[in-house]
């Protein structure tokens, strides 16, 4: 049995190891949780106390501008905050188009449904959207759909989980849209942020924490690379001296 079908105690340890770092960045830490909660607690509250759309809208538009501004003054990557942004403005235009503030929670539930069954679909289909979305910060891009079966299966346990706790969340949340009033879905969906997002991360690391190691194919690649580059060094050298053996000869018969 090799290595890659049965990881040693290190093997194991640098695997989980990994699996943490990759997962804190692929889906933001405390600071990418609080950049996604911020927005809405700030326009439920703020519609809460005054009833007002406009007021409501406007702040938690602005937050999720000024969220943008400090990632970039501290040269931070941007991408959690920027999709706080999108994610912020659709809601607000969808409530002023309408006049009904409950529209402003409707284009992330939609979002959340849609990503729901993505999750579901996709591994159904035998990519799991998880591992399109974790091959590149564990630097194995697709090597686990043919090369580590192992890792592929976890791929698919995490996305079904990722997937059913989403759906879930929108079982809850889309027969409110409809019979509550617009604080009742505000605060329930502010509670909803958190708790389902911990629960799909924790049992994603539980199932990749278990599976064999990623393949590092850039390390592969840039092995590779070398390999070809020692080889032409060696064939340049090689015809270089060869070249000066037959001058020499020439040189000896005349």
């Amino acid at each position: 049995m090799t290595s890659l079908d049965k990881p040693t105690e290190d093997d194991a340890h640098d695997s989980r190891a990994v699996t943490e770092a990759a997962l804190f960045e692929a889906f933001g830490g405390l600071r990418g949780m609080i950049e996604t909660v911020l927005p809405g607690l700030l326009f439920v509250t703020i519609y809460t106390v005054n009833k007002d759309l406009h007021s409501a809208a406007i702040a938690a538009l602005g937050v999720s501008v000024l969220l943008v501004v400090v990632r970039l003054v501290m040269k931070d990557t941007v991408k959690h905050a920027f999709s706080g942004v999108f994610g912020v403005a659709f809601g607000v235009v969808f409530a002023m188009m309408t006049g009904n503030a409950k529209d402003f929670y409707l284009p992330g539930m939609l979002y959340t449904l849609g990503l729901g069954l993505a999750y579901i679909i996709t591994t159904l289909a035998g990519v799991p959207l998880i591992g399109l979305i974790l091959g590149p910060v564990f630097k194995e891009n697709l090597s686990w759909r043919t090369r580590n079966p192992g890792r592929k299966k976890a791929y698919a346990k995490a996305s079904y989980a990722w997937g059913a706790i989403l759906l879930a969340k929108c079982a809850i949340l889309f027969p409110l849209y409809w019979w509550a009033d617009t604080t009742q879905l505000g605060w329930v969906l502010v509670a909803l942020k958190i708790p389902p997002f911990l629960l799909a991360v924790w049992l994603t690391w539980v199932f990749l924490a278990k599976a064999p190691a990623p393949i590092d194919v850039f390390a592969e690649m840039e092995a590779a690379e070398k390999a070809e580059e020692e080889r032409e060094r060696q064939r340049t050298g090689g015809s270089a001296n060869g070249s000066a053996g037959e001058v020499g000869a020439r040189h000896r018969r005349s």
